[in-house]
């Protein structure tokens, strides 16, 4: 069989190491150390893979190894013949010698082995002088790709308040080159960006919180960016990053305050029932339903006669007639107002009171009201000869807009 028959001899230029390292021939006698002759002994080949280096630099053609037969006594009646995946396109064979080059420059991530098949022929008849042999060429890998990241920005958010450590986001890289051969898709994480507010996991590439109680209000995003470096992180390593961007989001941690400690509001005194008086507004830092909040009249002469209600949309307090105003009978009320969350998170309530109260005066405006008879239907009687200019009776209506004043 030609496995036991053809010699691989297989050319190393590895990590910097150069020379041939030329495996035992089937056949052939070799010597010990004493110098006595040592015979062949029957066995199956058991070296049919050849090595190479993707990408090589160098100048013409890569030798990968040479191919020999116990057939061939070198008077040049052998020809060797290359057969299989990439042959005479990727590899040649040199018939008289045996020698196999790559004739093209190869890439491991584009294909990272080759299988073929050679055979030794007697070139006068064209006969096989070997039943054909397979063997493999695989190529080693170097560190020619980059780590790349599954996305080129990623997008994330944490709550605002979170303890140091808290999970926010895991970004990937990949690695291109061979996992299996030394350091070079060995990634190790790291943050370029983004500290002392964030921290990565070296081995994960898990994004966490590094500082305690950040607060939305105070810088609500941030741009973190990650390396990703192959080689385990050692110098000479490639390198990649992606942008990741990062929003705190809101707790209830803000109270709601009142910008002033006393309102002033006015109202006519004909306004009807359920007529808007005024608005009053509180201001909450917080968003969405951790600023919603209502309003309470808790006391005052006005509780009476006057009502609030929270608008949902622009939550502020609308202060309403309850009951019916009377310039004359009283013109100044004073409420006390409170505003508290609807929303309360217990695990902040030592930053609160979450409510807070304002005082409102409300002034009722005086309207021109008409004179009122004292009586809808007066009925007087009078002599028919009585003469003209004569008293008939009297009439009598009030102004309202004056206490006890009377029109005759």
């Amino acid at each position: 069989m030609i496995i036991n028959q053809l010699t691989f001899l297989l050319l190393f230029c590895l990590l910097g190491w150069s020379g041939a390292l030329i495996w035992p021939v089937p056949g052939i006698s070799t010597s010990d150390r004493d110098g006595q002759t040592l015979h062949r002994t029957k066995r199956g080949w058991m070296w049919n893979s050849f090595f190479l280096l993707e990408e090589w630099t160098g100048t013409g053609k890569q030798y990968v190894g040479k191919l020999h037969s116990d057939m061939d006594t070198e008077d040049g009646s052998v020809k060797y013949v290359l057969t299989g995946d990439g042959a005479g396109t990727v590899f040649e064979i040199d018939e008289n010698s045996g020698d196999i080059h790559a004739i093209r420059r190869l890439d491991r991530e584009e294909k990272a082995l080759y299988t073929l098949s050679a055979k030794a022929v007697n070139k006068s008849s064209g006969q096989d002088l070997e039943r054909a042999s397979e063997f493999i060429i695989k190529i080693h890998d170097i560190n020619d790709n980059e780590p790349k990241f599954a996305k080129d920005t990623y997008v994330a958010s944490v709550s605002e308040m979170s303890s140091v450590g808290a999970f926010v986001l895991r970004v990937t890289a990949s690695d291109a080159d061979d996992e299996a051969y030394g350091n070079s898709a060995r990634l190790v994480y790291s943050i370029l960006q983004g500290q002392p507010y964030f921290s990565v996991e070296p081995e994960t590439g898990v994004i966490r919180t590094a500082l305690p109680n950040m607060i939305r209000e105070n810088r609500e995003n941030y741009q973190v960016v990650i390396q990703a470096k192959d080689m385990a992180g050692q110098m000479g390593g490639l390198s990649g990053t992606t942008t990741v961007n990062i929003t705190l989001q809101d707790v209830n941690n803000s109270p709601p305050r009142f910008p002033h400690s006393t309102y002033h509001l006015s109202t006519p005194e004909s306004a009807g029932i359920g007529s808007p008086v005024g608005r009053i507004n509180a201001y909450d830092a917080d968003v969405g339903e951790n600023a919603e909040m209502w309003y309470t009249i808790l006391d005052g002469d006005g509780q009476d006669v006057f009502n609030i209600i929270t608008d949902s949309t622009s939550q502020e307090g609308v202060i309403t007639v309850k009951k019916q105003l009377d310039y004359e009978s009283k013109r100044l009320y004073s409420l006390r107002v409170q505003v508290t969350n609807t929303h309360i998170d217990r695990r902040f309530e030592l930053l609160g009171p979450f409510s807070d109260t304002a005082i409102v005066r409300i002034t009722v405006t005086d309207v021109d009201e008409p004179p009122v008879f004292s009586r809808t239907l007066y009925i007087f009687e009078v002599d028919e000869d009585t003469p003209a200019g004569s008293s008939v009776g009297t009439v009598s209506a009030r102004d309202p807009d004056t206490i006890n004043h009377l029109v005759k």
